[in-house]
């Protein structure tokens, strides 16, 4: 019995161990935790400013139209003013993560939707094609800024059972802005061309201000506070986004530990070894990466590359255009088609918000990625059948039509929201503003040049022969996403690290990850069954 009792006594020491490092909450009965709603506010105000980056894209379908006409410009002027934008973007987004360390997330959004304000306000007052084309690059650096910064920020302040919810806000905000462009060019198509298209571009600078005022009430991001040294403020943020108490103290202890910052250091401001501003971060996130850094980069830069790369920005700038080589003959009927692709796309990003945290991010990925081959390959078929046709095809047009709209929610339910919420939990501390800006620069070139070659491409290899290309890509990336990507669903930011190293072989990892998490919450089960219990288990021990 003695033995027998010494033995109980270390099952219960091992036990209270567990109790120590985990918190109150792992304990109760599972139930659904209430999402926070400061956390949910703060996700919306700092995703808001995705919303100018959408709207420019929808509006800009339409407004090509009048702008070509009114300023009597060609097909290669179009493809360029349409898609510099994007490239543009890799100014403000390249330059967003040392300005958010050095700034501040909060201060980094102000000053995004700041200077977007006065690039749609030179492009609403542009006069001749150049003027227009400063205009687009100053609203595209605030793009840039504004795409990096949303993510970064929402991922800091979520709690871990909402953060993909959350995360994913930004291509939320983004598609409603697509929605809200798409309208606002059948809204202002009636009115004299000169007037139209600078109304069109012109107005987006109206909620830009609106939206640099109300992030100004948004508290800043808890982990860049602690690395700066003020752990204070950074408690104070933590209690009120997270869902428990528990929780909170939980985070902030993973915070401090990744920021070098001793547990048992609990004054409101303390000295830092180094201030963290960006310096040497680009040295350990390119030249001399860590094996998880590496992982986590190339899908990064994988995840954004294919995002773009299959053709989604075609769609949406060129909608008009595919529809009228689709056959349908009307302006007035192809801005109402393009109203149809912004609608469909914004419920079913809608979708997606609730699935992310639900599903998980691998599953949405790879069926989103699998369909989207087949309504490309469908739409490639469709298209070049119309374009061998004599006649008007009605079916034909009906099928063209369909697929267009299956391709943008087939991409919204998965390749939409998921490289945005990926991109922003997967690296570590010290590298996830850069981390993220290099993806934010990946996406945007890709589709510059997407949307700057697709006029030249589909006149090239015929515009059947441009969506069997992007069906191609698009199966090219299913099989990178399968090979290299792990879930990260549930997984706090601090435990990223130890699911990334292995490019291929991941999977080991992860299932010693789960293994582990089933070996903790099975010795939580046991010391669940009740406190006195252990406390009588460990006093037979050292009895016996």
């Amino acid at each position: 019995m003695a033995g027998l009792g010494a033995e109980n006594g270390v099952v219960s020491t091992q036990a209270v161990a567990v109790v120590d490092n985990k918190t109150l909450a792992d304990f109760e009965p599972s139930q659904k935790p209430k999402r926070n709603k400061f956390a949910f506010a703060c996700a919306i105000l700092a995703s808001l400013t995705s919303i100018l980056l959408g709207y420019d894209i929808g509006v800009m379908s339409g407004a090509i139209i009048y702008i070509k006409k009114d300023l009597k410009i060609n097909d290669v002027q179009v493809e360029i003013l349409v898609g510099i934008l994007n490239l543009y973007c890799l100014v403000g987004s390249c330059a967003a993560g040392r300005t958010s360390d050095w700034l501040g997330r909060r201060y980094t959004v102000v000053f995004a939707a700041t200077i977007f304000f006065v690039g749609a306000l030179l492009m609403g007052f542009a006069t001749n094609y150049a003027f227009l084309m400063v205009g687009r690059f100053v609203a595209g650096v605030g793009v840039g800024y504004a795409l990096m910064i949303a993510p970064v920020y929402t991922a800091e302040v979520a709690p871990a059972s909402s953060r993909g919810f959350l995360t994913s806000f930004p291509e939320v905000f983004i598609n409603s802005g697509i929605l809200l462009g798409y309208v606002s060019n059948y809204a202002f198509s009636k009115l004299p061309t000169y007037l139209g298209w600078r109304l069109m571009l012109g107005i987006s600078a109206v909620p830009s201000v609106f939206m640099a005022i109300g992030v100004l009430a948004m508290p800043e991001s808890p982990r860049w506070l602690v690395m700066q040294g003020r752990l204070g403020e950074a408690k104070k943020v933590l209690n009120k986004t997270s869902d428990t108490k528990e929780e909170a103290e939980l985070r902030f202890s993973d915070i401090k530990e990744a920021a070098g910052i001793p547990q048992d250091c609990n004054d409101d401001i303390v000295q830092v070894q180094k201030k963290t501003h960006g310096e040497g971060v680009w040295r350990e996130l390119l030249l001399y990466p860590t094996p998880a850094v590496r992982h986590a980069l190339i899908c990064t830069i994988g995840i954004h590359f294919f995002q773009q790369a299959s053709g989604i920005d075609s769609v949406v700038l060129y909608g008009p255009r595919i529809f009228e080589k689709a056959g349908v003959t009307s302006s007035s009927d192809t801005l109402l088609a393009t109203v149809a692709i912004g609608f469909t796309k914004t419920i079913f990003i809608l979708v997606a918000t609730f699935l992310l945290d639900r599903i998980g991010r691998r599953p949405l990925l790879l069926s989103s990625i699998a369909g989207m081959v087949v309504s490309l390959a469908t739409l490639g078929i469709t298209l070049t059948i119309i374009d061998h046709s004599d006649e008007k095809l009605t079916w034909a047009i009906g099928l063209c039509i369909t697929m267009a709209l299956a391709f943008v929610a087939l991409f919204s339910i998965g390749m939409g929201p998921i490289p945005w919420v990926y991109s922003s939990e997967i690296f570590p501390l010290r590298l996830r503003a850069q981390g993220a800006s290099i993806g934010v620069a990946s996406n945007r070139l890709t589709s510059g040049v997407i949307s700057m070659s697709f006029i030249s491409l589909y006149k090239g290899i015929s515009i059947g022969g441009a969506f069997f290309l992007y069906a191609g890509i698009s199966t090219l990336a299913f099989f990178f996403f399968y090979t290299c990507y792990p879930e990260t669903q549930g997984k706090t930011l601090e435990e990223m690290e130890g699911l990334f190293g292995k490019l291929v072989g991941w999977r080991e990892e992860a299932k010693k990850l789960k293994m582990k998490t089933k070996q903790v919450n099975g010795d939580a089960d046991v010391s669940s069954n009740g406190q006195i219990q252990l406390g009588q288990n460990t006093s037979n021990g050292h009895q016996g």
